[in-house]
Protein backbone atom coordinates (compact mmCIF):
# COMPACT_ATOMS: atom_id res chain seq x y z
CA UNK A 1 0.00 0.00 0.00
CA UNK A 2 1.22 3.48 -0.80
CA UNK A 3 2.30 6.04 1.75
CA UNK A 4 -0.11 8.86 0.85
CA UNK A 5 0.32 10.69 4.17
CA UNK A 6 3.80 12.02 3.31
CA UNK A 7 3.65 14.04 0.09
CA UNK A 8 6.90 14.76 -1.68
CA UNK A 9 8.43 18.10 -0.63
CA UNK A 10 8.12 20.81 -3.31
CA UNK A 11 11.85 21.02 -4.05
CA UNK A 12 12.09 17.25 -4.53
CA UNK A 13 8.94 17.22 -6.71
CA UNK A 14 10.50 19.96 -8.88
CA UNK A 15 13.60 17.82 -9.36
CA UNK A 16 11.53 14.74 -10.20
CA UNK A 17 9.34 16.56 -12.76
CA UNK A 18 12.41 18.21 -14.31
CA UNK A 19 14.38 14.96 -14.69
CA UNK A 20 12.25 11.83 -14.97
CA UNK A 21 8.97 10.65 -16.52
CA UNK A 22 6.05 10.33 -14.11
CA UNK A 23 4.27 6.99 -13.79
CA UNK A 24 0.55 7.67 -13.81
CA UNK A 25 -2.89 6.21 -14.46
CA UNK A 26 -5.68 7.71 -16.54
CA UNK A 27 -9.31 6.72 -16.12
CA UNK A 28 -11.44 6.38 -19.26
CA UNK A 29 -14.79 6.21 -17.46
CA UNK A 30 -17.67 5.09 -19.63
CA UNK A 31 -20.91 6.57 -18.34
CA UNK A 32 -24.38 7.35 -19.65
CA UNK A 33 -23.55 6.49 -23.28
CA UNK A 34 -20.28 8.40 -23.37
CA UNK A 35 -17.06 9.12 -21.49
CA UNK A 36 -16.69 11.38 -18.45
CA UNK A 37 -14.15 14.19 -18.88
CA UNK A 38 -13.11 16.99 -16.54
CA UNK A 39 -12.18 20.56 -17.49
CA UNK A 40 -8.59 20.92 -16.22
CA UNK A 41 -7.68 23.83 -13.97
CA UNK A 42 -3.94 23.16 -13.80
CA UNK A 43 -1.05 22.45 -16.15
CA UNK A 44 -0.40 20.50 -18.17
CA UNK A 45 -3.42 20.66 -20.50
CA UNK A 46 -5.00 23.50 -18.51
CA UNK A 47 -8.40 24.43 -19.95
CA UNK A 48 -8.76 21.12 -21.81
CA UNK A 49 -11.39 18.44 -21.30
CA UNK A 50 -9.36 15.46 -20.10
CA UNK A 51 -9.79 12.09 -18.41
CA UNK A 52 -9.27 11.98 -14.63
CA UNK A 53 -5.83 10.70 -13.71
CA UNK A 54 -2.92 10.92 -11.35
CA UNK A 55 0.54 9.82 -10.33
CA UNK A 56 1.13 6.32 -8.98
CA UNK A 57 2.68 6.43 -5.51
CA UNK A 58 5.60 4.28 -4.41
CA UNK A 59 4.42 0.84 -3.26
CA UNK A 60 0.99 1.43 -4.81
CA UNK A 61 -0.15 -0.80 -7.67
CA UNK A 62 -1.56 0.87 -10.76
CA UNK A 63 -5.00 -0.60 -10.07
CA UNK A 64 -4.88 0.71 -6.49
CA UNK A 65 -4.02 4.12 -7.97
CA UNK A 66 -7.07 3.94 -10.26
CA UNK A 67 -9.38 3.49 -7.27
CA UNK A 68 -7.62 6.20 -5.22
CA UNK A 69 -7.75 8.71 -8.09
CA UNK A 70 -11.46 8.00 -8.67
CA UNK A 71 -12.20 8.65 -5.01
CA UNK A 72 -9.95 11.75 -4.75
CA UNK A 73 -10.90 13.44 -8.03
CA UNK A 74 -14.54 12.36 -8.34
CA UNK A 75 -15.66 11.20 -4.91
CA UNK A 76 -16.94 8.01 -6.54
CA UNK A 77 -15.87 4.39 -6.87
CA UNK A 78 -15.14 2.72 -10.19
CA UNK A 79 -14.89 -0.81 -11.54
CA UNK A 80 -11.99 -1.51 -13.90
CA UNK A 81 -13.13 -3.16 -17.14
CA UNK A 82 -9.92 -3.26 -19.14
CA UNK A 83 -6.38 -1.94 -19.37
CA UNK A 84 -5.96 -0.03 -22.65
CA UNK A 85 -2.18 0.02 -22.38
CA UNK A 86 0.60 2.43 -21.50
CA UNK A 87 1.00 5.71 -23.37
CA UNK A 88 3.69 8.38 -23.41
CA UNK A 89 2.55 11.96 -22.96
CA UNK A 90 4.90 14.87 -23.60
CA UNK A 91 3.85 18.38 -22.57
CA UNK A 92 5.63 21.68 -23.15
CA UNK A 93 4.23 23.01 -19.88
CA UNK A 94 4.27 21.89 -16.26
CA UNK A 95 2.55 22.80 -13.03
CA UNK A 96 5.92 23.37 -11.34
CA UNK A 97 7.59 26.79 -11.38
CA UNK A 98 10.95 26.67 -13.15
CA UNK A 99 10.15 23.46 -15.07
CA UNK A 100 9.21 23.91 -18.72
CA UNK A 101 7.93 20.45 -19.62
CA UNK A 102 6.36 17.31 -18.24
CA UNK A 103 6.65 13.67 -19.36
CA UNK A 104 4.22 10.94 -18.32
CA UNK A 105 4.12 7.18 -18.75
CA UNK A 106 0.37 6.85 -18.34
CA UNK A 107 -1.47 3.55 -18.17
CA UNK A 108 -5.08 4.01 -19.25
CA UNK A 109 -7.90 1.95 -17.78
CA UNK A 110 -11.40 1.67 -19.21
CA UNK A 111 -13.77 1.84 -16.22
CA UNK A 112 -17.37 2.37 -15.21
CA UNK A 113 -18.86 3.73 -12.02
CA UNK A 114 -19.67 1.23 -9.29
CA UNK A 115 -23.11 2.86 -8.90
CA UNK A 116 -25.38 3.68 -11.86
CA UNK A 117 -25.98 7.26 -10.74
CA UNK A 118 -22.91 8.43 -8.80
CA UNK A 119 -22.75 11.79 -7.13
CA UNK A 120 -19.60 13.31 -8.61
CA UNK A 121 -18.06 15.59 -6.01
CA UNK A 122 -15.02 16.79 -7.95
CA UNK A 123 -11.84 18.46 -6.75
CA UNK A 124 -9.79 21.63 -7.24
CA UNK A 125 -8.11 20.23 -10.38
CA UNK A 126 -11.34 20.45 -12.39
CA UNK A 127 -13.86 23.26 -12.88
CA UNK A 128 -16.53 20.94 -14.29
CA UNK A 129 -17.27 17.38 -15.37
CA UNK A 130 -19.24 16.40 -18.44
CA UNK A 131 -20.12 13.23 -20.35
CA UNK A 132 -18.94 13.42 -23.97
CA UNK A 133 -20.72 11.19 -26.46
CA UNK A 134 -19.66 10.08 -29.95
CA UNK A 135 -18.73 11.44 -32.35
CA UNK A 136 -15.82 12.73 -30.28
CA UNK A 137 -14.47 15.93 -31.81
CA UNK A 138 -12.09 18.72 -30.84
CA UNK A 139 -10.70 16.95 -27.79
CA UNK A 140 -7.08 16.86 -26.64
CA UNK A 141 -5.09 14.46 -28.90
CA UNK A 142 -4.16 12.24 -25.93
CA UNK A 143 -7.85 11.90 -24.99
CA UNK A 144 -8.77 11.15 -28.60
CA UNK A 145 -6.19 8.37 -28.68
CA UNK A 146 -7.71 6.78 -25.57
CA UNK A 147 -11.17 6.99 -27.08
CA UNK A 148 -9.98 5.43 -30.34
CA UNK A 149 -8.37 2.55 -28.40
CA UNK A 150 -11.28 1.72 -26.13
Amino acid sequence: MADTDNPIPDDEWESIVANVPLVSVDLVIEHDGGVLLGKRENEPAKGEWFVPGGTVFKNESRTEAVHRVANEELGASVVIDDCLGTYEHFYETADVDGVESKHYLATAYRCHFERDDPEIVGDDQHSAFKVFRPPFENLHPYVERYLDDR
